[in-house]
């Protein structure tokens, strides 16, 4: 039999649970107990002490640690201080006491307020079937093809959320099956429509429940979901509507290879030049980092953006998005571990090559001065080298350079016609810039 003394270090930095078994909530303990191990606490439960009910034996198997009282007298107040007095004996921090054992722990809640009380004893709060269905924070787990995975990642989210939701985009595999099996709520797409098909899907579901915070985060085990509570931390006292999980910044923590680091520095430069990010600490550390909360506002308007794209360039739609509607934008340094079996399945230069073509077709249709104008500027700058270069040959040699004439005209045609279509273009996007845009319903 499991122990309280056998348990994870990582268990005894949280307050246990504790609750009370009699002969008619077996089903409720047994739930309880399961739970309540899965989101990181150890769990004792109490019971008359004149016969063993079937809840408590049950609830020991499941890891529970079991106490009596002595006297037989069932006076709960008895059973509660016997309970807090084992939890206190056994170096726990508290106890959240579940005196509702029927419904469900509302565990984030239940946290807060322990840390705000001084007793040891807390009361757990609960969360009717109304927070069931807005929860405050609803995690997205966009999937294909990670049976393998899937299962460990929703059971560690659980841990740090309200609401797990894996969208499983058109898996040949099991990976729905997993996911349910593990406590997540799936939507499944017939076919792969691609990782900016699954969020898209995951910023319809987080608006129709009504959450306060959508976290995103990838299916094959690479982020620490301990980090969820850090994003939505940060979050709350920041008022970011984006909240980025970064490799790069603070106390990140990567292992990530060398020839991945250098392909998403280059990456990072390009987009952040898209956006027109030039001062060091405003640009963004982790442009194609997956692990990111989002709150109501961000959620509400990326719901109804119809612009985003259905694949990986998804990540710098979304900055695209942001960055248009002013919103703000912070990261926080994660963990991420890149020695976990199918760490990724996108060919790295593949991908890389698509992504750094994605964005250099939006710097030259967002950015047209910078794309084209300047080129175009440095070309005829050229061209008028050649020239001098060559009407200097004449003078001294009295011989006209025809290459060099040829070169000169051809620089300086070039470069004009790049500067001239550059400044039209930006004429243009300053023009469509005063037109209001037309509002469209939310994607459904």
């Amino acid at each position: 039999m499991e122990t309280v003394s056998e348990y994870e270090e990582s268990a005894l930095d949280h307050p246990a649970i504790g609750v009370i078994a009699t002969g008619d909530n077996t089903d409720a303990i047994v739930r309880v107990a399961a739970l309540a191990r899965e989101h990181g606490h150890a769990v004792f439960v109490g019971y008359d002490g004149r016969d063993e009910p079937e809840s408590a034996r049950l609830a020991r198997q499941l890891g529970a640690e079991t106490v009596a009282t002595d006297d037989g007298s069932g006076d709960e107040d008895v059973l509660r201080n016997v309970v807090a007095t084992m939890a206190r004996a056994r170096g726990f921090p508290g106890l959240l006491f579940h005196d509702s054992p029927e419904e469900c722990i509302n565990y984030e809640r239940s946290r807060e307020a322990f840390r705000s009380s001084a007793a040891f004893t807390v009361p757990a709060p609960t969360r009717d079937s109304a927070s069931e269905t807005d929860a405050d924070v609803l995690v997205a787990i966009p999937a294909y093809n990670e049976a393998g995975s899937i299962g460990e990642v929703v059971r560690s989210v659980r841990r740090n959320a309200d609401t797990v939701l894996v969208v499983d985009d058109g898996s040949a595999d099991d990976t729905a099956a997993v996911a349910e099996a593990a406590g997540a709520e799936v939507v499944q797409h017939e076919t792969n429509g691609g990782y900016g098909a699954a969020l898209k899907t995951a910023f319809v579901e987080a608006h129709d429940r009504g959450v306060e915070h959508l976290v995103t985060i990838d299916g094959d085990g690479q982020h620490n979901a301990d980090d969820i509570a850090r994003l939505i931390e940060c979050q709350d006292e920041t008022g970011a509507e984006v909240l980025i999980g970064s490799r790069f910044v603070g106390d990140a923590r990567t292992d990530i290879p060398l020839y991945r680091r250098f392909g998403l520095s280059v990456v990072n430069v390009l987009t952040n030049l898209s956006l027109g990010v030039v001062k060091a600490e405003s640009r963004v550390s982790d442009t194609q980092s997956g692990f990111r909360a989002y709150d109501e506002r961000a959620i509400e308007s990326l719901a109804q953006d119809r612009t985003l794209g259905d694949h990986m360039s998804i990540s710098t739609d979304i900055l695209y998005h942001a960055q248009q509607r002013g919103y703000r934008i912070e990261e926080v340094g994660t963990v991420i571990d890149y020695d976990v079996e199918g760490a990724s399945s996108h060919n790295p230069v593949s991908h890389g090559y698509v992504l750094v073509m994605n964005l250099l077709n939006t710097i030259e249709r967002t950015r047209p001065l910078t794309a084209l104008a300047l080129p175009g500027s440095v070309l005829t700058f050229i061209g008028v080298g050649f020239g001098y270069w060559g009407f200097l040959h004449y003078i001294q040699a009295s011989y006209f350079p025809v290459s060099r004439a040829v070169l000169a005209a051809f620089f300086i045609f070039v470069g004009l016609l790049v500067c001239l279509v550059g400044i039209i273009l930006h004429s243009l996007n300053k023009y469509f810039d005063k037109v209001p845009a037309v509002e469209t319903d939310p994607v459904r």
